[in-house]
């Protein structure tokens, strides 16, 4: 059965991207078929997975906008045995494009429940804002929201913003939509703060944050100039440990 998972955090520089990334990799190491879906305009997670953004042809743009079958757009990195949805700049005008379009807010849930059947994970990295297309991915986000926090103090004052538009898309749009998990990022345990922060975001989603932290790690920072997930750039980093733990769980928690 096909898991699709949303991670979202409209404030930005909180691990979101990386943590799709290097979950992603993680999970196609141990054999599953994994598409990462880039929903975010400033295409990270593509230039992470080492395609030059301006060389798109077809993107999530065009899942978004059109209505042909996305299939033949998404790519196949073959050294990682991992599928992508590139975002482009294109997609920058989409939430403009969007706002007299039928069923706006479910355009990207309908795509990609398309070729869903196809992947064991579909892992959507939304853009750091709330808009039309956080919505989108909120929307697709069928079996769950996963939550990227950094360590930090200012990281906890978003988190009720987040948690307000995930219960609005609930009410008013998809009843369904739960949070699957919390990823604590960044943490730096030769600080207070860190710990602080750990402590707080347990309070506020009790029994919902992933055990496996992420720590602060420079390689972790690296990796992405160079096109490659942890995994590949620096596998035994802190962070590459790290993430393989995370996937680990995130499999073993599906599979209860």
């Amino acid at each position: 059965m096909t898991k699709i998972y949303t991670l979202v955090n409209q404030k930005g520089g909180v691990g979101k991207t990386t943590s799709t990334i290097n979950l992603a990799a993680y999970l196609a190491k141990v054999g599953q078929k994994v598409l990462v879906v880039d929903l975010d305009p400033q295409a990270n997670a593509t230039s992470c997975l080492g395609v030059d953004k301006l060389d798109v042809e077809n993107s999530t743009y065009d899942a978004l906008l059109g209505e042909d079958d996305i299939f033949p757009f998404i790519l196949l990195n073959e050294r990682l045995q991992l599928s992508l949805l590139p975002s482009a700049p294109a997609l920058a005008g989409a939430e403009v494009e969007l706002v007299d379009e039928l069923a706006r807010e479910s355009r990207l849930r309908k795509a990609i429940l398309k070729v869903a059947k196809r992947y064991d994970y579909v892992l959507i990295d939304c853009p750091p804002s709330l808009g039309l297309l956080t919505v989108n991915g909120l929307m697709a986000a069928v079996d769950g929201v996963i939550v990227p926090v950094q360590c930090e103090y200012l990281a906890l004052e978003g988190l009720g913003q987040l948690t307000e538009t995930i219960e609005r898309v609930r009410s008013a749009l998809f009843p369904e939509l739960r949070v699957r998990g919390v990823i604590l990022t960044m943490f730096d345990n030769r600080t207070n703060l860190s710990s602080d922060v750990v402590r707080e975001v347990n309070k506020h989603f009790p029994n919902q944050v992933f055990k496996s932290i992420i720590p602060r790690n420079i390689r972790l920072a690296e990796a992405p100039s160079y096109g490659l997930p942890i995994s590949e750039y620096a596998p035994h980093s802190p962070g590459a440990e790290a993430y393989e733990a995370l996937a680990k769980e995130l499999l073993k928690g599906d599979r209860n």
